[in-house]
């Protein structure tokens, strides 16, 4: 899958703006905060109907405007594809494909897959299991619609039974109620937690074989899947009666799916103690190409690889390592999009690729971005 070209209007600082794109490397230049990232968050709100940075929809609309729209065409499965995406806050965002609207945006998810690199992927290593654990989901969304109604109903119940602790006051609990909650919770959790513990099965081997690749070294990264229901062998309803006490007096549920852990080491330490600042990055590209791969061989599709500003913080000899796993011509990456405020690592990219691909289309295109504008630059190389 590919995207052949993109229109915005309206959004973020880009005012207007139509982009044709290479189906293997794009590079856009320029210093921080010119809109760089701004065109990659565009991409990424296509595929997933919401900004990678967490800004609100009203957030995205160019400052002193009322709308923002977004248009690209895809080539997906051989055939020709047309998304739009409509920000008007505070109405809801629609999302149309081929002209038809969405019903559900849940239903768009993993149609056009992607995968972004960012310098937040540091919080991987170094936040909270929060991080951790929306990683997995969303892998496991794109490739499984299952996982993702399992993951809200989940959320949902976990909610409704929130509330009711919180609600609880000086009384005591309506037991047939909680026991209502709490299968729904269950049933959804059982499903969550097979799910994740297979996922990091998969990725563990394609984990190590990146890390290793880019290190060019074995580190001795590890994956581990914490869940309290699989490490205590206990049901999610007998942790619900061991912890019902704590959570009480807290008024929030402790256990389940939602306070499970990934768990990355390294030399058989948890990294976010011991590992360096280049390793850290190291460990969180080793992660995304990993999880490209995944969605690759599962969804049969080439998603969409997104490099945030990713060479910050890595040693010569790991941005070559990079650079000749992105540049390959056999490798698995398809259309590639990389941002830097560095020319030297965006010519190193491209100088040993082709001019043309096999069907006469440039190889590479690069632009310089100026406050929302793109200029073309490939002539220059």
């Amino acid at each position: 899958m590919i995207v052949k070209s993109l229109s915005l209007t309206n959004f973020k600082n880009i005012a207007g703006a139509s982009v044709e794109f290479s189906p293997k490397v794009n590079c856009l230049l320029g210093d921080n905060g010119m809109g760089k990232s701004n065109l990659l968050d565009a991409l990424y709100c296509l595929s997933y109907c919401k900004s990678f940075s967490g800004m609100t929809d009203a957030m995205l609309v160019r400052r002193g405007d009322t709308f923002a729209m977004l248009r690209a065409t895809y080539q997906r499965r051989g055939l020709d594809e047309e998304l739009s995406l409509g920000l008007q806050p505070p109405r809801r965002k629609v999302l149309k494909r081929g002209g038809k609207e969405y019903d559900r945006l849940a239903d768009h998810i993993g149609a056009f897959p992607l995968v972004l690199l960012s310098p937040a992927d540091n919080a991987l290593v170094d936040v909270g299991a929060e991080e951790r654990r929306r990683f997995l989901d969303q892998i496991a969304a794109q490739d499984d619609t299952r996982y993702l109604e399992a993951l809200g109903r989940y959320n949902s119940a976990l909610k409704q039974r929130n509330a009711m602790l919180r609600d609880m006051g000086g009384g005591g609990a309506d037991r047939s109620l909680f026991m209502a909650v709490e299968l729904q919770l269950e049933r959804a959790a059982n499903y969550l937690t097979r799910g994740r513990r297979r996922l990091v099965g998969e990725l563990l081997p394609l984990f190590e074989k990146y890390n290793r690749a880019i290190a060019a070294t074995d580190e001795g990264v590890a994956l581990v899947y914490r869940s309290g229901i699989l490490d205590s062998g206990l049901s999610l309803t007998e942790l619900f009666e061991r912890e019902r006490r704590r959570d009480e007096i807290l008024r929030h549920t402790t256990v389940g799916p939602h306070r499970d852990d990934l768990e990355i080491t390294i030399g058989g330490l948890p990294a976010r103690r011991g590992a360096s600042q280049g390793q850290i990055k190291t460990i969180t590209t080793a992660l995304r190409l990993a999880q490209y791969e995944l969605l690759h061989r599962s969804l049969g599709l080439r998603p969409l690889l997104l490099l945030d500003d990713i060479f910050d913080k890595l040693d010569a000899g790991r941005v070559a390592s990079i650079m000749s796993l992105l540049a390959d011509a056999d490798g698995p990456f398809g259309q590639i999009f990389i941002t830097d405020t560095n020319r030297q690592h965006l010519d190193e990219i491209v100088a040993d690729l082709p001019p043309l691909t096999p069907s006469g289309e440039p190889t590479w295109r690069l632009w310089s971005v100026n406050a929302g504008e793109f200029t073309p630059l490939d002539t220059e190389l």
